[in-house]
């Protein structure tokens, strides 16, 4: 829902695969009520600021388990040369040029991992990550950034490497099953 209100095209396929046509996204903004939905809305935050260099996004809502802190991905954010502000609720970034950090986290944070890889993969230079978080979806998410032309090694690992790409393509890839969505 949220993509189709910022301008992609989602078409479906089957049951299970979609077509999803991201190129006339030009909105760097995720307004409040889909957001508030979200349990994760900031993931937009790193896609977007790789993309558009700035977002402004929604605090996350829609989760039972409670408080979902973001400081480790503001430190990855400001780190690549982001301002981060936080104000009424959303978090606004920007930046004039992304650029690559030595990133060290200092919780091991599944979230912030893969928002700041995102980032980085337009960022200049060799980004390195230390810290990370190593489960399964963080490396579908390398393995799927990976297959859009950028350059992630190490995921699964402690440590990250990134070497940021000038620009991503298109893809066809299949997402794997999320283990606590299965169970």
């Amino acid at each position: 829902r949220i993509m189709k209100e910022m301008g992609a095209e989602i078409t479906p396929l089957s049951r299970t695969s979609y077509r999803i046509d991201a190129t006339n996204i030009k909105r760097c903004c995720v307004s409040y009520e889909p957001a508030r939905k979200m349990r994760a809305s900031y993931y937009f935050i790193g896609a977007l600021l790789a993309r558009f260099k700035k977002a402004k996004v929604e605090l996350p809502g829609g989760c039972p388990i409670g408080v979902r802190p973001i400081d480790q991905h503001i430190k990855g954010f400001e780190a690549l040369g982001a301002k981060v502000t936080i104000e009424h609720g959303a978090v606004s970034v920007e930046a004039e040029e992304l650029h690559a950090a030595n990133i060290f986290f200092d919780v091991v944070s599944v979230g912030a991992t893969i928002n700041v890889m995102i980032a980085a993969t337009m960022a200049e230079g060799l980004t390195i990550m230390e810290n990370v978080a190593k489960e399964p979806h963080v490396v579908d998410v390398a393995n799927f950034l990976n297959s859009m032309g950028a350059n992630i090694r190490g995921a699964g690992t402690d440590v990250i490497k990134i070497r940021g790409v000038q620009k991503l393509h298109g893809t066809d890839y299949s997402v794997i099953p999320d283990q606590i969505e299965a169970g």
